[in-house]
C-alpha cells in the first residue's frame, strides 16, 4: 500500500476508556502490535482529555502482527478492521492468525 487512501479504515472502535474514542476513532492513524493471540492496538491512550483530530475517518497505518493472515509487507489488507476489547482494553478484534 503506498497512500492513506490504500490504508483500511477503523470501521469501528468499542473501546470507552481510549483519549483517541469519541464517536468513532479520531487517532489519523493506529498501529497494531502484540504477541501470541494477543493484537493489541498500540494506540490506545487511557487519558482523561480528548486526542486526535477532529474531522478523520482513522486507518491503519502499521501493523507490526507478521503473524496475520491480513498483513502485507507490515501492512494491513483487510477492507477494515475493529477495534475493541480483547485480551486487553484495546485490541485489534479482525486479527486472524495465519
Amino acid at each position: 500500500m503506498s497512500t492513506l487512501m490504500d490504508m483500511p479504515q477503523v470501521s469501528e472502535c468499542s473501546v470507552a476508556g481510549c483519549s483517541y474514542n469519541h464517536d468513532g476513532c479520531h487517532a489519523g492513524a493506529v498501529t497494531i502490535t502484540g504477541a501470541g493471540d494477543d493484537a493489541q492496538c498500540a494506540t490506545f491512550i487511557p487519558l482523561g482529555y480528548k486526542g486526535g483530530l477532529d474531522r478523520v475517518i482513522s486507518h491503519v497505518g502499521a501493523c507490526q502482527r507478521f503473524d496475520c493472515v491480513h498483513n502485507k509487507s507490515l501492512e494491513c489488507s483487510a477492507d477494515a478492521v475493529r477495534v475493541g476489547a480483547g485480551h486487553d482494553l484495546a485490541d485489534c478484534l479482525t486479527y486472524t492468525q495465519r
